[in-house]
């Protein structure tokens, strides 16, 4: 399996005695549960695929009642299991708006002094994103991501087009 699998969800315990679990969404779309047919459960490094047979909406989880897990025993077992899905079956975004792990390793090309290097890590801070890139020529360089500076994003190319602000890489010389 060459795609990296993502998290979107954790189960945090069992519910009732028929072998529900809770989970607690990882995802900005607890929707997503409600498409779920299958689905792979990461428990302490083995992953498996499992049917899911019923998802309900309780509280601030998701209970889910998986195929073959019929008592809260069975249930208990799984709990600090991560439930997985492959890069193919995410969340569609609207276009222009991107998950994480597809901006993280984008080469980051400015308009004017070419390639800056890699996107290494995206810090959230309420406003909006920043990206931190690695470059071998300036540093660490910290990127807002708004649309005057993000100008184009080929994950395709796997090239982040920027046009950097005044004053975020400082021009001396």
């Amino acid at each position: 399996m060459s795609e990296e699998l993502i998290t979107i969800g954790k189960i945090v315990g069992y519910f009732g005695y028929k072998g529900e679990v809770k989970v607690t969404p990882l995802t900005d779309f607890p929707e997503r549960f409600n498409q779920l047919k299958q689905v792979k459960i990461n428990k302490k490094g083995q992953v498996s695929t499992i049917n899911v047979e019923k998802v309900k909406v309780h509280n601030d989880v998701i209970l889910v009642k998986f195929s073959g897990i019929d008592s809260k025993e069975q249930a208990q077992e799984y709990r600090g299991s991560l439930l997985q899905i492959e890069e193919n079956e995410i969340y569609p975004l609207p276009e222009g708006y991107y998950y994480h792990f597809q901006l993280k390793g984008l080469q980051v090309v400015d308009d004017k002094k070419g390639l800056l290097g890699e996107l290494t890590d995206i810090l959230e801070t309420g406003a909006n994103d920043v990206y931190a890139v690695k470059s071998p020529y300036y540093g660490e360089i910290l990127i807002p991501a708004i649309k005057e500076v993000i100008k184009k994003v080929d994950l395709e190319n796997k090239i982040m087009q920027v046009d950097l602000l005044p004053g975020i890489i400082d021009d001396e010389g």
